[in-house]
């Protein structure tokens, strides 16, 4: 039996903030903040941002592989941003840790293609996916740690509507 076609749909594109991205622009940012002083024991970004810590490991671990954070064995080692936290975007973290922002089924939008009556939601997912990625890639790790968002996103999250549950 098939599911209800509302059901499909939602089951099919999502935009879901997963633990491990929440996680990381969390950690990101702590070390942000920290900038500047000793590298950051990834225990103290753990208890800080109340993060397991072996799940944060891997996470710092992708970050240093995508070239977020830099790490420094030893007893003075620990985590720091890799470059300014201006030049880090909210989308490069969560890139580092998930991969693609939007997805269509595990699949990116632009891999997709339709046929018939459905051949309209190929440009859909195209432009849920650039509003998004214009978002993203809009708000900086320096912008959250400054409590400085971007007009646009203070905008979009001042309206009554974006704080409701469908």
């Amino acid at each position: 039996m098939s599911p209800p076609a509302g059901r499909a749909a939602r089951q099919n594109v999502r935009m879901r903030i997963s633990a491990r991205a929440d996680y990381a622009v969390r950690a990101v940012l702590e070390l942000a903040v920290r900038q500047g002083g000793d590298p950051v024991k990834a225990e103290t970004v753990a208890a800080a941002q109340d993060i397991p810590h072996k799940f944060l490991e891997g996470i710092l671990g992708d970050l240093r592989r995508a070239g977020v954070v830099d790490s420094r064995r030893g007893g003075g080692g620990g985590y720091r941003l890799a470059r300014d936290a201006a030049s880090i975007t909210v989308a490069d973290v969560i890139r580092a840790v998930d991969g693609p922002i939007v997805s269509v089924r595990g699949e990116r939008p632009t891999g997709l293609s339709y046929t018939g009556t459905a051949q309209p939601l190929l440009p859909l997912w195209i432009a849920l996916r650039a509003n998004v990625r214009r978002i993203l890639e809009g708000v900086t790790v320096a912008d959250i740690a400054a409590d400085a968002l971007p007009d646009p996103v203070k905008e979009l999250a001042a309206e009554p509507a974006a704080w409701e549950n469908p």
